[in-house]
């Protein structure tokens, strides 16, 4: 009868990804009391292979939901309640190959990301690597790869890249793109530190490129935020912030820092032009 049970909420949730989270919250309550009466609610040496499938899987779509949802606490409850069942040895525990583990774990991996919690990122990047047998095979996937070129772009300094692999079809699926406008905000922060680091000004339609917004009213608006001077159409930085670079670690250090910061402006600027001679 629980087996049944799960079954049917199994199919409910997959067929319906886009139902709303409180109605897909009380089918995960209903299959969660139905694998406690199977002793299948984490792995142990009495529970049979599909019982263990069928939790595994209804605790991916519960993940998944979660995330739909920017529910980033309830997402990562799920990821933990996974673990026991991913770190199964696949020969003696009998267990399919789950067809969505990349997709959470990738999702997971982004998640890491915006949260700027990049020692967990590489911790779980090298227990991946010794999973998939390689970085490689990693970048290869589709749903891992990812957010591993996304973190490499961001650590680089190439936001153009970030920023373009955010908006083709290399976003892997609907999940993926939830956690662009975190992205979004965060490059915007950064670029705005490096024009600060790198020019005295800049003309306002250079900015409003350079930070991809879409009106020079939001730049205006994002300037007042920033503390910026907006005049004769022109942002003006912070005298501060080139100061403070260079007592921070001397003359030549903060050169080479204005440096990267110009060439950062540069590449984001040429790929803005590229996107508005497309458009």
């Amino acid at each position: 009868m629980a087996d049944r049970t799960l079954q049917q909420i199994l199919t409910q949730l997959r067929s319906n990804p886009g139902q709303p989270y409180a109605e897909a919250s009380s089918l995960l309550s209903k299959a969660k009391i139905a694998l406690l009466h199977l002793h299948a609610a984490t792995p142990s040496p009495g529970a049979s292979p599909s019982h263990l499938s069928l939790a595994r899987d209804i605790y991916e779509q519960g993940a998944l939901f979660a995330i739909r949802a920017r529910n980033p606490d309830a997402f990562t409850r799920y990821v933990a309640q996974l673990q026991p069942f991913y770190e199964l040895p696949p020969d003696s525990s009998g267990l399919a190959p789950s067809a969505d583990r990349n997709r959470v774990t990738g999702l997971y991996l982004l998640l890491l990301l915006t949260q700027g919690r990049y020692a967990e990122f590489h911790s779980e990047l090298e227990t991946l690597g010794t999973r998939e047998a390689g970085a490689g095979d990693i970048e290869r996937d589709r749903f891992l790869g990812y957010p591993v070129k996304l973190e490499r772009w961001l650590m680089e300094g190439s936001y153009d890249r970030v920023w373009k692999a955010m908006k083709s079809r290399e976003v892997p699926s609907e999940e993926y793109g939830v956690f662009s406008e975190i992205l979004t905000s965060q490059i915007r922060s950064e670029i705005a530190s490096s024009s600060e680091r790198a020019y005295p000004s800049l003309p306002l339609s250079s900015t409003k490129s350079l930070l991809f917004l879409d009106s020079e009213g939001a730049v205006v608006e994002f300037a007042r935020q920033r503390g910026w001077a907006i005049r004769d159409g022109h942002i003006y930085f912070p005298s501060g912030a080139s100061a403070a670079a260079a007592e921070g670690g001397g003359a030549e250090e903060a050169e080479d820092e204005k440096e990267i910061s110009r060439m950062v402006i540069e590449n984001t600027l040429g790929y803005a032009r590229e996107l508005e001679t497309i458009v």
